[in-house]
């Protein structure tokens, strides 16, 4: 009877384990990790964004849905930074200026991560640049 208990356990554990572990090894199994986007800055433009590179990385999205609430709602188009510099709060005049190729910036993190923006709902998308 004894033995019996420590089995189960032991099956209990092992069967755990596998349904744990299973995404994991089934992506070192098939092996197509993909490769995290390499975004160059932006040519010519601002050395430092609204906020820190690795603030605007997790909250960029969090930033542009506050900042169409505010000019919208209350009419207010002044961003001021963490750092006391302000802003204007507007994707076209002040992300896109720097930010003006679309394709090797914006969308390579979209396409990383699998997501689909609407700002393109309402924004024209920025011409390429000449290089």
């Amino acid at each position: 009877m004894n033995k019996r208990g420590e089995m189960l356990t032991g099956l209990v554990i092992a069967v755990f384990l596998v349904l744990v572990l299973s995404p994991i090894l089934y992506n070192f199994a098939v092996g197509n990790a993909r490769s995290v986007p390499d975004l160059k800055p932006p040519p010519g433009g601002e050395k430092q964004c609204v906020e820190s590179k690795e603030w605007m990385r997790g909250n960029h999205m969090q930033l542009l849905f506050d900042w169409r609430e505010t000019v919208v709602r209350e009419g207010n188009r002044t961003y001021r930074a963490s750092d006391g510099k302000e802003y204007n709060m507007s994707l076209t005049s002040e992300c896109l200026s720097c930010h003006t190729n679309k394709d090797e910036f914006c969308d390579q993190c979209h396409d990383y991560l699998k997501v689909k923006p609407y700002c393109w709902d309402c924004h024209i998308v920025p011409p390429k640049e000449n290089a």
